[in-house]
């Protein structure tokens, strides 16, 4: 890495002080970190205000209150708090986040909860209801994504979400390969392989090899070819990718994985439940699902554009022995014989039914209702940001829109949404801002709104260039500081900051 270019361009342009202070102190790299920990501090400390509001406005409570609070004394606490931030994703400022959010969608799935707030199903002899949501939501998701198109039987489990979906398949290719003799696994993913496989990797115990992609954001089957050896027990594409909304070559990869003996996973966590609907509505969707035969098991979120409450997700593969490894058992335990399905033990029953009702109640039209209105505000969208000569595309999507720019640091573009109200997602490797569009950004006006406080975002950075604070300093330290357990560090402080009370 040439430190002096690095100094003198990017670094020097986001924080003039802290590229001076680097650059003086290149052969005193102890008196560099310790600069760049204080630097950090201050940022850290400078965003206590977005996440810490009601520090100083409402009472905090380090140990239980000696009397219990009066329950309507509760509720009209958490009804004022929740009515404050309503509008930080219910006008549609939110990339991601809030994936339907209609209010009488709201109130259904806040009946269903209610109804089954005691429900665990841990427990299938008290609440066989449970099994029955649960076995059928992962039936009507697999039908979705080609198991009917197969001669496989496709069987799944339900989960808390994308992450845990992800951590039992890799937890489930560890344990297959273990029994077949092979003691240090590796899986292959593309760069752009969502994080949850790292943290996998880490939990569990494998190596991960990391494969690059091309011009379109797209994963090099070439490289992963190469980076198959006796070790692999996975191979992974996204469907799309988290950063750029791209999807990989799943077919091409598949195919790899397949001859080569090895397992292949689709995470569609994000797009499992537009990519079909998208197909059928005459977009562009190369082959992705369990009609490759290649695919041996998906993820799929339906907490996202599935419209099921938040907790929920599904993972698939194609039979019930792979199955079986992600199962935990225990024969031996004096409590009894004991058997859990995914990583928790007692789960929240009352979210399975809201997921089992948000998704018949929405029904084969309403998702394509939805995702119709989804795809053409995203081709809006899209249309407006090519008109802005200072920005680019990255990648082809089709509703995940990532841009950047060479004319103005795009962090301080970031920076001056939020200050306009927009919760955008900041990338890096290379530095970029997206947006994943919701039914939310389909109501009247919003992408115009979007289109145009973008456009003035651009100018105002542009003319005013380091000038924004907030967000945009960390991004722009965290794509360009070469001490990475600087940034690391900075992370966990960040962590620790939404711990405090």
């Amino acid at each position: 890495m040439d430190l002096e270019k690095l100094l003198s361009g990017p670094l020097k342009r986001i924080n003039p002080r802290l590229a001076g202070w680097a650059y003086s102190g290149l052969r005193r790299i102890p008196l560099v970190r310790r600069r760049l920990e204080a630097e950090f501090n201050d940022v850290v400390a400078g965003m206590e205000e977005s996440v810490k509001p009601y520090r100083d406005e409402l009472s905090s409570y380090r140990r239980l209150p000696d009397d219990g609070l009066d329950h309507a004394e509760v509720l009209s606490l958490m009804a004022d708090l929740a009515g404050r931030e309503e509008a930080g994703w219910k006008g549609g400022f939110a990339s991601g986040a809030v994936y339907h959010g209609e209010d009488g969608h709201i109130a259904f799935l806040s009946n269903v909860i209610a109804l089954h707030s005691q429900v665990n199903p841990l427990h299938a002899d008290l609440w066989p209801s449970a099994t029955k949501f649960e076995a059928e939501i992962v039936a009507m998701t697999s039908t979705m994504l080609g198991a009917a198109e197969t001669e496989d039987e496709i069987v799944g489990t339900v989960t808390s979400g994308g992450t845990e979906s992800i951590l039992l398949a890799v937890k489930t290719y560890r344990d297959q390969a273990a029994a077949q003799g092979i003691k240090r696994p590796e899986m292959i993913t593309p760069v752009t392989a969502h994080v949850a496989f790292d943290k996998a990797a880490h939990y569990f115990g494998l190596k991960m090899v990391k494969v690059p992609v091309d011009g379109d954001y797209r994963a090099d089957v070439a490289a992963a070819a190469a980076a198959i050896n006796r070790n692999t027990v996975l191979v992974v594409g996204s469907a799309p990718a988290f950063p750029h909304g791209t999807i990989d070559p799943i077919e091409e990869l598949s195919a790899l994985a397949a001859g080569r003996g090895v397992g292949f996973h689709t995470d569609a966590c994000l797009g499992g439940f537009v990519l079909p609907w998208a197909e059928r509505l005459g977009y562009p969707v190369p082959p992705f699902d369990f009609r490759l035969p290649g695919v041996t098991s998906m993820s799929a979120d339906t907490h996202k554009y599935g419209y099921a409450a938040k907790g929920t997700s599904v993972i698939m593969y194609r039979g019930r022995e792979l199955r079986r490894h992600q199962y935990f058992t225990a024969s031996e335990w004096p409590g009894g014989l004991y058997f859990s399905p995914t990583l928790a033990g007692s789960r929240p029953g009352s979210l399975s039914a809201a997921c089992w009702a948000a998704m018949v109640s929405t029904g084969e039209k309403g998702y394509l209702e939805a995702t119709a209105r989804i795809l053409e505000t995203a081709d809006l969208i899209r249309s407006g940001i090519e008109k802005l000569p200072d920005l680019h595309m990255l990648g082809d999507s089709l509703f995940v829109i990532a841009f950047g720019s060479e004319a103005v640091d795009i962090y301080q573009v970031l920076q001056r949404m939020a200050e306009r109200g927009w919760s955008l997602t900041g990338l890096h490797h290379p530095p970029a801002v997206h947006i994943a569009v919701t039914l939310r950004h389909t109501a009247d006006g919003v992408a115009q709104r979007f289109i145009k406080d973008l456009e003035d975002s651009v100018g105002e950075a542009k003319a005013h260039p380091g000038e924004a604070g907030g967000v945009a300093p960390v991004y722009g330290m965290a794509a360009t500081v070469p001490a990475r357990a600087v940034v690391d560090e900075l992370l966990e402080r960040y962590v620790d900051l939404l711990f405090e009370v």
